[in-house]
């Protein structure tokens, strides 16, 4: 009996060597819109495309804004009047805005747990003209 619990084991070890890579990935921000580095005219939705499916109750982006034409020394600011909503496979969290950006440089921060529950985060940064 221990023989075949042995050759068991064995083989459990051997599928989690070769399973696919994908299934030891992370989830990461594939697409954006605004997308990264871009320059656009007072947005009113930023989306962010994750590379898989999240689990919204982990989930959570702020929008702050690191810069404001003409000011030096502008401390960051989070802004605060948007809304979130998620695809129904839940790969895109859109966040709709009230009122439209204002010109600036912004960075959409995230962080979420994907599938594997292991939490990640990250940014995307744009300038509105």
């Amino acid at each position: 009996m221990r023989f075949h619990a042995l050759i068991a084991s064995a083989a459990l070890a051997a599928t989690a060597l070769t399973a696919p890579s994908s299934a030891l990935a992370h989830a990461k921000v594939v697409a954006s819109s605004p997308a990264q580095g871009a320059t656009v005219a007072k947005p009113r939705m930023v989306t962010l495309t994750f590379s898989e499916a999240l689990l919204p109750p982990t989930a959570a982006a702020a929008i702050v804004m690191t810069a404001m034409p003409g000011v030096k020394n502008h401390g960051e600011m989070a802004i605060r009047n948007f809304t979130t909503s998620w695809s129904k496979d839940n790969k895109t969290m859109t966040l709709k805005l009230r009122q439209p950006l204002r010109a600036g440089t912004y960075e959409v921060r995230w962080q979420a747990a994907g599938a594997d529950g292991h939490r990640m985060k990250g940014s995307v940064g744009f300038t509105v003209a």
